[in-house]
């Protein structure tokens, strides 16, 4: 459904003050890069916290990554359109609520996009649009209607033949959901754990400011367009101005819509925040396939989320909600 391209830059003015370290730690992880950092009392207590978050992105991969053959979501699709199979309450919770999810955005976000043809290609390969005909059938295995879930047995099972599930960066939001929970339970004052762009903060910097998020301009990455500082607070980006291709003069995103497998048009960029990395990064990618109207109408339905959206002819648009006294112009 989408490849998220980070348009979030961290900035860290300070890394220690009032008997407090700053420690961070950049690994690859769920099929992307981590950055996870951590303020604690001392170095050692740094590390081991970092060691715990990545232990446990570690463990959530294994359980919900459909590339890797032994876990649950990929016993799922291999046996779609044969039987249900049983989960874990963690990935059948998550299950239920990207397919909620799905339904809310009338398949906009679609948990099963994972079966999707790839014949698009944003490499330059591209001379001309695939016909209609192959745009259909990329689509024909996609579809959250054919996921059935049993709450009672715990039980996942594909109708179709050929479906699969797949949680892409919603699984990497998910995670830094998870992980910055675990921290607070364990007292950790602060930190960012950040999944390729889903970020999950909590705390402040140790010299007490808030976390620093330079939102940077697609059109010139070079150039930071704003900054918004987060107190404990998530915040994801889903866009495409490095992946897109052009034609008869109409930019197509290399994000595509996973009820009809056409490509996204209208938006460059979508920036959401909100409470948890996981809500905010299908609302990302759902309001970059809806487009600047529909994805407003949409994002009403969730007041604790707001959302800055740069056009392909850079213009910039807020969400109603959005709290222009939070953003400080780079």
């Amino acid at each position: 459904m989408s490849t998220k391209n980070l348009f979030l830059l961290l900035l860290v003015w300070s890394v220690s003050c009032h008997s407090q370290v700053l420690r961070k730690k950049t690994t690859l992880l769920m099929g992307g890069r981590f950055d996870i950092t951590i303020v604690a009392e001392d170095s050692a207590s740094a590390k081991e916290n970092i060691d715990a978050v990545v232990a446990e992105i570690t463990r959530i991969e294994h359980l919900i990554s459909d590339w890797k053959p032994t876990s649950q979501v990929s016993e799922v699709n291999q046996n779609a359109g044969i039987r249900p199979i049983k989960v874990d309450k963690e990935v059948f919770e998550l299950t239920q609520r990207a397919l909620e999810f799905s339904r809310i955005t009338k398949g906009a976000f679609d948990i099963s996009f994972a079966a999707m043809d790839r014949i698009w290609k944003f490499d330059g390969s591209m001379t001309k649009m695939p016909t209609a005909e192959a745009i259909k059938k990329s689509v024909e295995k996609v579809g959250y209607q054919n996921i059935i879930l049993d709450s009672v047995q715990s039980t996942i099972f594909l109708k179709v033949k050929g479906m699969k599930i797949g949680f892409g960066a919603l699984g990497e939001g998910y995670a830094t959901d998870k992980c910055r929970a675990m921290m607070l339970d364990k007292g950790i004052p602060a930190g960012i754990i950040n999944g390729s762009g889903d970020m999950s903060t909590w705390g402040t910097q140790p010299n007490g400011k808030p976390w620093n998020i330079g939102i940077t301009n697609p059109f010139r990455p070079e150039k930071i367009m704003a900054i918004v500082p987060l107190r404990q607070e998530a915040v994801t980006t889903s866009g495409s101005y490095e992946k897109y291709v052009v034609f008869n003069g109409k930019r197509y995103s290399h994000i595509i819509n996973p009820s009809t497998g056409y490509p996204a048009t209208g938006l460059c960029s979508v920036t959401v925040f909100g409470p948890n990395a996981e809500t905010a990064n299908g609302l990302s990618t759902s309001l970059m396939v809806l487009g600047q109207q529909q994805g407003l109408l949409l994002l009403e339905k969730f007041s604790d989320y707001s959302c800055i959206m740069i056009t392909d002819n850079g213009k910039v648009i807020r969400s109603k909600n959005f709290k222009k006294k939070k953003m400080n112009r780079g």
